[in-house]
């Protein structure tokens, strides 16, 4: 890992001091070395694509430079890297003019000044968008769309203007460029008043010509070119022939001495200086021959003009085949480039899919979650209301309960005053005045002695002797609670019979009568009730029965209530336990009972219910 940082260090230092077209050979062995590493920080490889994309770009080797920017701009699209991208696509966009896909350049050209757009006018933003609107420019220059080439232009000048920062050089070879569209849009006039405003900063023209003296060439061959279609001849050939002595004083004499060749060339052949035309034609040739590009071509279509018969001729068909040669390769290019182009946005494709789908399952897992919590609320709220309202009919129905008791102990009450009063009228009435005659009647006996007056007071002595069994017998009925717990009995009593009447059943209840109801608490008694009235509801809706048995007995101080039915059966294994049953359980736990189920098919039912009295 440590040798991938050192080649990713060397490319950026490489392409910070620019290196030559005669260190590509290194540049091939380090990008060998790149790909049998495998790169963990992408960012630092998307960095060396673009650099290495720069490099070759530079050096004008338009396949491979175009294939490390595509790298490049796969990275950096995943990534968001939008300024990144936007250098990236320049490259991009300069490659493909430069490779005469001139309709992609303007397309990416766009696409990387939109992306630009959206972002902080930094200086750095500001400068690579008049980089691309030069591109667009040259683009529309090449396309002969030569109003389109100057709008963009001069977009490019005045956005360079406004840049901080030393833009001198760039804004003026701008200038060069609009200049050069006005020249080929016929509009000359304009054109030399560009270069006018070039050539005459000095400072700018000596720092030109000590720094990029083809340039200067250059700006120079354009200057007396437009001279020569404005047809001021005074200074030509003089104008081409210092350019010319530029390039080849410092050893340039390459791709820029073309146009000045081709120039001399077409100046002598307007003067009808042929061999002239023919020598400066063919220099022109020999030197494009190198690059086998247009400049080739439009020397070959010079040479066809200048010379005559069968060597024009000759010339006129290596036109062609070059021609036809160059658009074969530049749609070879194109091609591949456009599949270079379809990865990338197939890519962009997939990301967008990608970032759709997450945002969809974003807000679907939101929704869903808002949705079970507000259902979730609802279903506990409803719950919630439910048991409230169980809680509060089982409370209407013990208040009737217990309402029904009182109004059974007031009953209870009223027959036992009735019952005293009624004792105590016997008393008074009956035995009080039977004592006060045989009182008197003795008393008159007292002092006879006769046979007669003894028989008497035999008599009267039985009739006391009846008197005190009719006392024993009153004593005996006050002692005698003869309504005790009789109440609840009752109750439960007319409960049975209202609910087997309803539910068209037969019935028997039996109990004991050595059962204190009065030493069970009120809720022991209401859950009992309750117990006694849900089993009745569940005999009639799920046994299918005739007759129900109903008995109370006391062992051990403990009621055992037994409740058995001639119904249908079930297995108790598989029963389910329903709201009713719950709530039977439920009742029987509240009062510390116990409760039993067996049940056979087709032979009935038994529940056997224990309740302790404390």
């Amino acid at each position: 890992m440590k040798l991938l940082f050192k080649i990713l260090f060397t490319l950026s230092v490489a392409f910070s001091y620019g290196q030559s077209v005669n260190n590509l050979n290194k540049i091939d062995s380090i990008k060998k070395s790149v790909s049998n590493f495998k790169i963990n920080d992408s960012t630092l490889l998307a960095n060396a694509h673009f650099n290495i994309g720069e490099l070759y770009r530079y050096s004008f080797i338009g396949d491979s430079a175009y294939y490390h920017y595509h790298q490049a701009q796969k990275i950096f699209t995943i990534q968001n890297e939008d300024y990144k991208l936007a250098k990236t696509l320049y490259g991009l966009a300069v490659v493909l003019k430069n490779e005469k896909d001139l309709t992609a350049s303007e397309l990416v050209s766009i696409q990387a000044i939109t992306i630009l757009e959206s972002l902080k006018q930094t200086n750095d933003v500001k400068e690579t968008k008049a980089f691309l609107l030069n591109n667009l420019g040259l683009v529309f220059g090449e396309l002969e769309q030569y109003e389109e080439s100057i709008y963009y232009y001069s977009q490019a000048i005045s956005l360079k203007e406004e840049l901080k920062g030393d833009y001198r050089s760039s804004i003026y070879f701008s200038k060069n460029n609009l200049a050069l569209s006005y020249k080929k849009s016929g509009k000359y006039k304009m054109a030399l008043q560009l270069y006018d405003e070039i050539l005459s900063n000095e400072d700018f023209i000596k720092e030109l010509i000590s720094t990029q003296p083809d340039r200067y060439a250059l700006i120079l061959d354009n200057y007396a070119h437009s001279l020569y279609l404005s047809k001021e001849y005074s200074e030509l050939p003089d104008l081409y022939f210092k350019a010319l002595h530029i390039t080849d004083s410092v050893n340039l004499k390459g791709y820029n001495s073309i146009s000045i060749n081709q120039h001399l060339a077409e100046f002598y052949k307007n003067k009808n200086s042929m061999n002239l035309a023919r020598y400066y034609a063919n220099q022109a040739k020999d030197i494009a021959e190198q690059y086998h590009n247009d400049e080739l071509l439009s020397s070959l279509l010079l040479l066809s003009q200048i010379e005559t018969g069968e060597k024009a001729a000759n010339y006129l068909k290596s036109y062609i085949k070059l021609s036809d040669s160059l658009q074969k390769n530049e749609r070879g290019l194109r091609n591949k480039f456009a599949r270079i182009q379809f990865e990338t946005e197939q890519i962009e494709r997939e990301n967008v899919q990608i970032a759709k789908e997450r945002m969809w399952l974003f807000v679907i897992s939101i929704t869903l979650i808002i949705t079970s919590f507000l259902l979730y609320l609802v279903i506990a709220q409803r719950n919630k209301n439910r048991r409230l309202q169980l809680v509060q009919k089982q409370q209407e129905a013990n208040e009737e309960i217990y309402n029904l008791m009182l109004s059974q102990n007031e009953k209870i009450e009223e027959a036992r005053a009735l019952e005293k009063k009624r004792i105590s009228q016997e008393l008074h009435d009956g035995v009080l005045g039977r004592l006060f005659g045989t009182r008197l009647s003795l008393d008159s006996l007292n002092f006879n002695n006769t046979p007669e007056a003894v028989m008497t007071r035999g008599q009267y002595i039985d009739e006391l002797k009846n008197i005190e069994q009719d006392i024993r017998k009153v004593s005996h009925e006050l002692n005698t609670d003869f309504v005790s717990g009789s109440g609840f009995i009752d109750i439960i009593k007319t409960l049975v019979e209202t609910q087997t009447l309803l539910y068209k059943l037969d019935y028997k209840l039996d109990h004991d009568s050595v059962i204190d109801w009065d030493e069970l608490s009120n809720k022991t008694k209401i859950h009992i009730y309750r117990i006694v009235q849900e089993s009745l509801h569940n005999i009639y809706k799920h046994a299918n029965a005739t007759c129900v048995d109903i008995s109370f007995t006391l062992k051990n101080n403990v009621i055992c209530l037994e409740i058995k039915d001639d119904g249908s059966g079930f297995d108790v294994n598989k029963l389910k336990s329903g709201i009713g049953l719950k709530n039977m359980r439920s009742r029987i736990n509240d009062i510390n009972g116990t409760i039993d189920i067996s049940s056979e098919k087709n032979k009935g039912t038994q529940v056997i219910i224990e309740v302790p009295i404390a």
